[in-house]
């Protein structure tokens, strides 16, 4: 007949040479909820509709179609989307959304900026769209600023300030040129179904087939390409190496669970 098990089980002797570890393997989010970040999602919330702003005015003042094939369009709605959900996930103590998402829409945002100020807002590039007159009209100005300016400065200033580093994977970077080249494969497509003629046939300059040929088009978005890679590796180095900007404002957790003393969980 099996012996009952006796209901006080004594503590095994200590293993010579081993310190007893008084680390708690309970994860934090076990102990105490997540902290509400209602600052922060403020914040984001501001940046939201700071981009649906400027997409709203142009679509009012454009053809929707036209204007919502453009990548600086398509980008802000992004980030009205990505920082809605993630200004809803600070407000209620949820976890953040991944880093792969936030990182790629703070690329992509940064692209139109820096694509925008150092290539279509500049005269002395072959690429420039301002035709010799950098002073947009009434709303569209107002538009312009928010969708070139205002949002991509946000972004990076929520990314440094506000985000916690994930960190990111090498490989990410890579994978986030593939929305480009699908953008890039878009363009091209469209305006070859459109005729001759067309205004605005192609979206952007430097990818005009009229004006440099397939071949140029290659060049230029492969120097384009590279560009955008760069900046992608520069911010999965930076995800490791910035401190972590949360953390600091954070309490830590006091366990609930265990006492203080090394017996472990009593």
């Amino acid at each position: 007949m099996i012996n009952p098990i006796p209901r006080d089980i004594p503590d095994l002797p200590a293993i010579p040479g081993i310190l007893p570890s008084n680390r708690s393997f309970v994860p934090a989010t076990a102990v105490v909820a997540p902290a509400r970040r209602p600052a922060t999602a403020a914040y984001r919330i501001l940046v939201a509709l700071a981009a649906a702003t400027g997409v709203a005015i142009e679509i009012r003042l454009g053809t929707p179609v036209r204007v919502l094939s453009y990548f600086t369009i398509q980008t802000n709605l992004l980030v009205a989307v990505v920082f809605a959900a993630s200004a809803r996930r600070a407000w209620s103590a949820r976890r953040p959304l991944p880093g792969v998402l936030t990182g790629g829409t703070l690329i992509y945002i940064s692209i139109t900026g820096l694509v925008y100020h150092l290539l279509l807002a500049n005269e002395s590039t072959p690429f420039s769209m301002t035709g010799g007159n950098d002073t947009l009209p009434g709303w569209h100005a107002v538009a312009g600023q928010l969708l070139h300016t205002v949002t991509p400065i946000a972004v990076v200033l929520d990314w440094l300030l506000l985000t916690r580093p994930t960190p990111l994977a090498l490989r990410n970077a890579a994978t986030w040129l593939i929305y480009p080249l699908a953008y890039l494969t878009f363009c091209l497509a469209r305006g070859a179904m459109l005729t001759a003629g067309t205004p605005v046939r192609y979206l952007y300059p430097f990818v005009d087939v009229d004006r440099h040929g397939y071949g140029g088009i290659l060049g230029n978005t492969a120097v384009l390409g590279v560009a955008f890679y760069l900046l992608a590796l520069l911010v999965v180095v930076l995800d490791h190496l910035r401190p972590d900007p949360v953390r600091r404002h954070v309490r830590r957790p006091e366990n609930r669970i265990s006492s203080q003393a090394t017996g472990g969980l009593k």
